[in-house]
């Protein structure tokens, strides 16, 4: 799950590699082939690539620091791991103005609130579609090589659409989430970037079951299963449909280590700034993530103790209490809080 920057930085560089090899000798481009892997590795710098390479390779380097680091890191880093990030952004706009991805991570730093951060997205998505589509039509070719190269080619503005669907979730425009998501979906709709998952959350929010049926009809509920389950909740509970909403929470505490913990914390993370975090599938941490983008449901109409009436029946459930307590006995840990 999720759009890995470094494995891309790999692909782009793989297939520029690639094009220098003559045809002519398959053994000696099978050992120049091999022996990639080593020079990316180890003499990245020895590879042909072009300025719009060395930009993203800067954004790999970023997003490291900024979705992966700075979340951990102590107060006294924290500063300094973000003025380096924002320098691996600048210089990489300095080599390749329409990086795109670089634009959108230094708006989402700079933006003073998530409604003009969302305006920018809204705003400049017609002008990242043209570029993408631009550097798409210069390549040429029909090999396997080439249609990898279109595919990447449009990648950050399937990144864009992906972070634009979730910014207008957040930002109460629940229909334009719905259209930016479908467009999302029109550039790769085997959503690399799962943006189905968003979606999931925006139907539950419409309280368009109907909506929420056809879009699992066509996704892979595989990829993701605790925002199914946690939209399928939340319309159960909204149609006081006290039975269903406790079978979806049974399912979670059955998928998931640390479920009641999980669902009983109801943490908030920071997003992803690339795009949405790489986790491994049935984790701890699929699950805090799925929970956190929830929070527009959980914490839907504020109740006398400052929680959303959703969050605070899920974590008063006796099995999730039941379940954190066993949680808690086998690793006292759980109970810090989070930093």
């Amino acid at each position: 799950m999720a759009l890995d920057p470094n494995y891309e930085d790999f692909q782009r560089l793989s297939l520029r590699f690639a094009g220098t090899l003559g045809a002519s000798d398959p053994f000696g481009a099978a050992r120049a082939a091999v022996d990639f892997g080593h020079r990316y590795s180890q003499k990245r710098d020895s590879l042909p690539q072009t300025d719009e390479d060395r930009a993203f390779h800067l954004v790999a380097r970023a997003t490291e620091l900024i979705d992966y680091q700075l979340p951990f890191a102590a107060e006294a880093s924290a500063a300094q791991m973000i003025a380096e990030a924002r320098k691996l952004l600048g210089e990489a706009l300095d080599l390749d103005p329409e990086c795109h991805d670089a634009r959108r991570m230094l708006a989402a730093a700079e933006s003073p609130t998530p409604n003009d951060y969302h305006r920018f997205l809204v705003g400049g998505a017609d002008e990242v579609l043209e570029s993408c589509g631009r550097r798409q039509d210069a390549i040429t070719g029909d090999d396997e090589l080439a249609g990898v190269a279109r595919v990447l080619a449009m990648r950050p503005y399937l990144r864009w659409m992906a972070a634009s669907c979730a910014s207008s979730l957040i930002c109460g425009r629940y229909r334009l989430a719905l259209r930016e998501g479908q467009d999302a979906l029109a550039v790769e709709p085997d959503d690399p970037a799962d943006v189905s998952l968003t979606l999931a959350l925006t139907y539950a929010k419409l309280e368009d079951e109907e909506g929420l049926r056809a879009l699992c009809a066509t996704a892979d509920e595989r990829r993701g299963p605790a925002w199914y389950a946690l939209a399928r909740m939340a319309l159960a509970f909204k149609r006081e449909d006290r039975d269903a909403a406790r079978e979806q929470v049974a399912k979670l505490l059955a998928l998931y280590p640390n479920a009641g913990t999980t669902l009983a914390r109801q943490d908030d993370l920071p997003d992803g700034v690339f795009a949405r975090l790489a986790i491994d599938p049935g984790t701890e941490d699929e699950l805090i993530l799925a929970t956190s983008e929830a929070t527009v449901l959980l914490q839907e109409g504020c109740d006398s103790h400052e929680r959303g009436t959703l969050g605070w029946w899920v974590a008063g459930l006796p099995e999730v209490a039941q379940a954190r307590a066993r949680e808690l006995a086998a690793d006292p840990s759980l109970g810090e809080e989070q930093k």
